[in-house]
C-alpha cells in the first residue's frame, strides 16, 4: 500500500530520534503521467561488519519496512572488509517486507564479489551487474538498470542498457554516482548511488573540501541535476549510507545515517524536501593508472583468499 506523499510513518523519524535519517523526494518530473505512484526506498553502504554494529543496521532496516515501500533499491558496499559477517548480512537482506534490487560496491570486490552475491540471492535479493530488468510493480511495469563497481573498473555502461526501452519507466543503481552523466543520455532520469557516505562529517562544508575539491568528486552528498521534464540530462542522489568502513563518526546534517524514499510519479514541489538540487561541485576524472591499482587490488586480493583456501584444505596421503 503507497502512503500519502505527505505522511511520515515513523514517529521517530518524524521527531528526530534514532540514529537514521529518514529523507523523502519527490521523483522527476519525467516519470508524472507515465506511471501511477511508486515508493521506492534508497539504502546504500550497509557495511555490515566489525566497525558498525547490527543494530544501527537492523535500526536502518525496521524504518525502511515503516515507510511501506514498493520497491527497495541497495547501491552496494554490504560488507566491510571481510566476509565473515556473510550471514548477518543475508539474516538483515531477509528481513526487509519489499523486493529489494541491488548493485556491488568496491568493498564487496574486495571482501569477493561471487561470495557476497551468493549471500544476498539466496536472501531474495536481485543483484544486477551490468545488466537491467523489468519489475511489475503496483500493476504497471518500470525497468530497472544496474551498473557494476565502477570504482574498481567493474562498469559496463553499455552492456547494462542494451535493449532498454524508451516507452517504460526506467531507474538506475549504481555505486559511483559520477556514472550518472552519461546514463541520463540514455533516457534515464534518475540515478541512485552512494560510496561517499555523505562525508561523515559535514560541518563547515568539509564533506565537500575532503570529498570533492580533494577527492574529486562531482558528486558528495544529496540531490544533483534536474528533475524537470523540459531539461536535458537528469538528476542523481547520492545517499549517506548506514554504516561505515573505517570509523563509524557521523558529524552535522548532511552526515547522518539515512533512508530515503522516492515517491516516483509524484511531480517535484508538491511536497516538503530535505534539500533542493544542488550544482555539481568542479570534479575531476580518475586517471588510468588509478583504477588500474584499484582493479589490480580486487586481483591480489581474490588471489590472497584463493590461498588460504588452498592451504585449510586437508592433505591427501
Amino acid at each position: 500500500m503507497l502512503l500519502s506523499p505527505f505522511a511520515w510513518s515513523s514517529k521517530r523519524a518524524e521527531t528526530g530520534q534514532g540514529r537514521v535519517a529518514l529523507r523523502r523526494f519527490a521523483g522527476p518530473a519525467a516519470y508524472v503521467d507515465r506511471m501511477r505512484p511508486v515508493r521506492v526506498a534508497h539504502v546504500t553502504d550497509l557495511h555490515v561488519g566489525r566497525v558498525t554494529p547490527f543494530e544501527i543496521q537492523r535500526e536502518a532496516q525496521a524504518l525502511v519496512n515503516a515507510q511501506e515501500p514498493d520497491l527497495i533499491a541497495i547501491t552496494g558496499d554490504f560488507v566491510c572488509h571481510s566476509q565473515l559477517y556473510l550471514d548477518q548480512l543475508a539474516q538483515l537482506m531477509a528481513g526487509f517486507r519489499a523486493p529489494v534490487v541491488a548493485v556491488l560496491g568496491n568493498h564487496d570486490y574486495w571482501a569477493g564479489a561471487e561470495e557476497v552475491c551468493l549471500a544476498l540471492r539466496r536472501s531474495g535479493v536481485e543483484v544486477l551487474r551490468n545488466q537491467h530488468i523489468t519489475l511489475t510493480v503496483r500493476g504497471q511495469a518500470i525497468q530497472i538498470v544496474g551498473l557494476d563497481d565502477a570504482y574498481t573498473g567493474h562498469a559496463r555502461r553499455e552492456k547494462a542498457v542494451a535493449g532498454l526501452r524508451r516507452d517504460v519507466p526506467v531507474l538506475a543503481l549504481s555505486h559511483i554516482a559520477e556514472e550518472a552523466d552519461l546514463l541520463w543520455s540514455r533516457g534515464i532520469p534518475l540515478v541512485l548511488s552512494g560510496h561517499t557516505h555523505g562525508g561523515q562529517i559535514t560541518l563547515a562544508r568539509l564533506h565537500e573540501i575532503t570529498l570533492g575539491k580533494i577527492g574529486g568528486h562531482k558528486y558528495v552528498h544529496g540531490l544533483y541535476g534536474s528533475r524537470r521534464a523540459n531539461d536535458n540530462g537528469g538528476a542523481v542522489y547520492v545517499g549517506a549510507g548506514i554504516g561505515a568502513a573505517v570509523m563509524p563518526l557521523r558529524i552535522g546534517d548532511r552526515g547522518k545515517r539515512e533512508v530515503t524514499i522516492f515517491e516516483l510519479g509524484v511531480p517535484p514541489g508538491r511536497f516538503d524536501e530535505h534539500h533542493a538540487e544542488q550544482r555539481a561541485m568542479r570534479g575531476r576524472a580518475v586517471s588510468a593508472w588509478k583504477l588500474r591499482r584499484r582493479m589490480a587490488k580486487v586481483a591480489r586480493k581474490r588471489d590472497q583468499r584463493a590461498n588460504r583456501r588452498t592451504a585449510q584444505m586437508p592433505v591427501v596421503p
